[in-house]
This record gives structure tokens, C-alpha cells and sequence, in this order.
């Protein structure tokens, strides 16, 4: 299952950028022990790279008791991050600093759904 975005995903999805903030979600599956090592990654996140490229966290939460999901589809952990533009989460992705962490992002994963999202009109 594929973890991280690649290269022609992140070339979509700036070609479909409507412009303006965007909301990623984030549905994560940690590997066994992989919570630690997806810990790391957060804290640099947060103490580094979100401020850097103006984003934020807007919810971080563990996934719960599923009402209406088939087997597979619950999540250990759900994220809201808001960025100020796609291009600033390409430029985030993309920045050579970050690429010495995102391993701990992948090692702690399984299974992610990495997603933006656009808002609702009205």
C-alpha cells in the first residue's frame, strides 16, 4: 500500500489546484510500533515545517469505534492540516530538510489516505 505521495501525484494535484488554502486529510495505519516513529515525525512537523511554510494542524486525533465502515476501512489516527496553497505543500514536500525526515513517516505507516480537500460553497 502506498504511504507517501509520488512525483505525478503531486504533478495533479498542483494542476488541479482552485486556488487558496487547502485542508489535507490525513488517514493514517501505524505499522506495530510505528506510533514512535510517526511521533518524531509530528514533533518535527509542528516544531519545523508547519510554521515554516504557514500551516497549521487543525485536528489530530485517534481513530475510535467506526459506525459505518467495511473491514479495513477504520483508521488509527485522523489529521486535519491546513496549508496556505498547494504550492506551499509542494514546496514543504519538497525541501531538502524535510526529506531527512519523511522516513519516519513512512517507516511508521502501513496504510495512508493523504488527501485535499476544497471547501463546501456558503
Amino acid at each position: 500500500m502506498a504511504v507517501d505521495p509520488r512525483g505525478k501525484d503531486l504533478k495533479r494535484y498542483l494542476s488541479e489546484d482552485p486556488g487558496g488554502p487547502v485542508v489535507m486529510l490525513n488517514l493514517l495505519r501505524f505499522r506495530d510500533g510505528g506510533r514512535e516513529s510517526y511521533d518524531q515525525y509530528a514533533n518535527a512537523l509542528n516544531e519545523i515545517f508547519l510554521p515554516r511554510y504557514g500551516a497549521e494542524v487543525l485536528y489530530a486525533g485517534d481513530g475510535s469505534t467506526p459506525l459505518v465502515a467495511e473491514q479495513s476501512q477504520d483508521w488509527d489516527a485522523v489529521l486535519l492540516v491546513r496549508y496556505p496553497s498547494r504550492q506551499a505543500f509542494s514546496r514543504m514536500v519538497a525541501d531538502p530538510e524535510y526529506q531527512q525526515v519523511t522516513h519516519l513517516r513512512t517507516e511508521a505507516l502501513t496504510e495512508a489516505v493523504l488527501q485535499a480537500t476544497t471547501p463546501w460553497p456558503g
